[in-house]
């Protein structure tokens, strides 16, 4: 019933996309100077990979 659903999108679909447009942003949390691969929400907080890492859920699952 379940079993050949095909690849419809979703999760498991590859990537593809060639290099990400990276953005030139400024930790909320340390100031510092970085590069996100998404553009940034105004109003809302963007990390560094270190205070990302500090700031990120334990367990989202």
């Amino acid at each position: 019933m379940y079993g050949n659903r095909g690849n419809s999108g979703g999760y498991n679909r590859p990537r593809n996309d060639g290099p990400r447009e990276m953005h030139d942003v400024v930790c909320s949390d340390c100031g510092a100077a970085t590069q996100v691969p998404f553009k940034p929400t105004e109003g809302r907080p963007v990390y560094c990979r270190d205070c990302f890492q500090k700031h990120k859920p334990k367990d989202r699952f």
